[in-house]
């Protein structure tokens, strides 16, 4: 009853599985608990596979109703990479969090209850070894479980911003925060070394990514010149816990919340306009975003903009076939033929377009960001572990709700006029896909101010590939201009 009891709880509580640190640890002690009891009523070691059995089908059960790649039917093979991920994700992540600490209290339950029915009765030497056997797995599992605990009650922090001499700059911030946006708590990083210097907002790309460790890691000589706020939006990275109901996740919400957050640093920092920096995604948040409300942006820059996601798609699927046909991938020509041509329905079937770097190769050992580009830059301490492990799962679940609502937009159409000086930095080897249409978009545009600058040795990240140059070109062209 125990394991019904906490399967319905959990489901109903956690229908994504532990988001928080205090779900998982919650979830850990719990199930240690539930598993414990199971096993003392049972007395059996066979409670180490009927508990967590009960406990995993019911909570199953329970949260039907919610979907998403990592809730959805398993495709370990069909999937392909990101199938496999999004189980790991997904119900693997709640199996270490619920079912191991689970399968660990049942053991030692029934073992109680044995030795207590046994009382001293004579064991034989292959029980006695047996119990050792089991003695020995029971103390590794309960040590491994506690290393996991520590982990997870890791906090996260960021760093104050020092003199040389170890003091905190006067007049300068570090922090992190949540802040009500939209109905939601959504996370920011803000850092800067005056909070009298222009305010720079910026918006990750995805729908789904979080950068604040690619801001921690390449972005620290922008802190010098402007108040850098790297905001989290809602089901991504620090506010992954925000994502629900997926029904509200909208593209005019995400560009209302946007507009809010703005407003927000507008307030806070007593400046009458700020700067709004986008990248990929973020790049339609911005356009929207200063397209809507022009007279809250001193500027707009965009890096690696988005102007047509559907047709940037479908260029990228005939260059992958293209190039699996060239290479005689057989297996790439099979899956990009049986799902065709782009949108689709599932997120899932963008994996052969969206991670197939090879089909646009160029050298990255000159920068500061590698091939691996945003995983790269999880392992800091702005992020806890739980944030860490979701950073993929909002990709995911964003994704897939947010993107298919991108596929109407041609800036060219809809945005040939905007009301802010407009800067668009891209890198040289940017896909084509993207780069046609942006420059396409840039030459049309009408707007009070335009520059169009080219970052040498830069794909589709070039303020995190050559972070120095950017920096140089945000001071001395952006700022000196506006």
């Amino acid at each position: 009853m125990v394991a019904i009891a906490w399967g319905v709880l959990a489901g109903w509580w956690t229908p994504r599985g532990p988001i928080t640190t205090f779900q998982a640890l919650t979830a850990i002690a719990v199930s240690l608990v539930v598993g414990g009891l199971g096993g003392w009523w049972m007395r059996s070691r066979w409670a180490m596979l009927v508990t967590p059995v009960v406990f995993a089908a019911v909570f199953e059960l329970t949260r039907a109703p919610t979907v998403g790649p990592l809730v959805d039917g398993i495709r370990l093979g069909g999937g392909g990479s990101f199938g496999i991920l999004a189980f790991l994700l997904g119900r693997g992540l709640h199996a270490v969090l619920a079912l191991l600490p689970m399968i660990l209290g049942a053991a030692l339950g029934a073992g109680l209850a044995r030795r207590r029915n046994d009382g001293r009765q004579r064991r034989h030497s292959w029980a006695r070894a047996g119990l050792v056997t089991r003695r020995v797995t029971a103390v590794v599992a309960t040590v491994a479980l506690l290393a996991l605990t520590a982990g997870i009650s890791r906090p996260s922090s960021t760093d104050a911003i020092l003199t040389d001499t170890g003091t905190p700059v006067a007049g300068s911030v570090a922090e992190l925060i949540r802040v009500p946006v939209g109905g939601h708590d959504q996370a920011m990083m803000i850092r800067g070394t005056s909070t009298k210097n222009p305010v720079l907002l910026f918006l990750a790309g995805g729908p789904g990514g979080s950068e604040l460790g690619a801001m921690r890691r390449h972005g620290q000589a922008l802190e010098k010149d402007f108040t850098v706020v790297t905001w989290d939006q809602r089901g991504t990275g620090k506010s992954y816990d925000s994502l629900d109901p997926t029904s509200t996740l909208t593209l005019q919400q995400a560009v209302s919340d946007t507009v809010d957050v703005s407003n927000y640093l507008r307030t806070r920092f007593g400046q009458e306009k700020i700067y709004l920096l986008g990248q990929s995604y973020g790049t339609i948040l911005g356009v929207l975003a200063a397209q809507q409300r022009p007279e809250l942006y001193r500027a707009y820059i965009g890096v690696g903009q988005m102007v047509d996601p559907r047709e940037t798609d479908v260029v990228f699927y005939r260059d992958t076939l293209a190039w699996a046909r060239r290479t005689g991938n057989t297996a790439l020509i099979n899956r990009l033929t049986a799902s065709g041509p782009p949108p689709y329905t599932d997120m899932l079937d963008y994996e052969p377009t969206l991670s197939n770097v090879d089909v646009y190769p160029y050298d990255h050992t000159h920068n500061s960001e590698g091939a691996g580009g945003f995983s790269e830059n999880l392992f800091v301490k702005e992020y806890t572990l739980m944030e860490q492990l979701h950073a993929f799962a909002g990709f995911f679940d964003v994704f897939t709700v947010l993107y298919p609502q991108l596929h109407g937009i041609d800036f060219r159409k809809d945005a040939a006029k905007l009301a802010v000086p407009v800067y668009l930095m891209e890198g040289r080897f940017e896909a084509p896909g993207r780069l046609g249409p942006a420059k396409q978009w840039f030459d049309l545009l009408d707007a009070p101010t335009k520059q169009w600058i080219t970052f040498d040795t830069s794909g589709h990240r070039p303020l995190f590939e050559q972070p120095d140059l950017f920096h140089q070109q945000m001071t001395g062209t952006v700022l000196a201009h506006t």
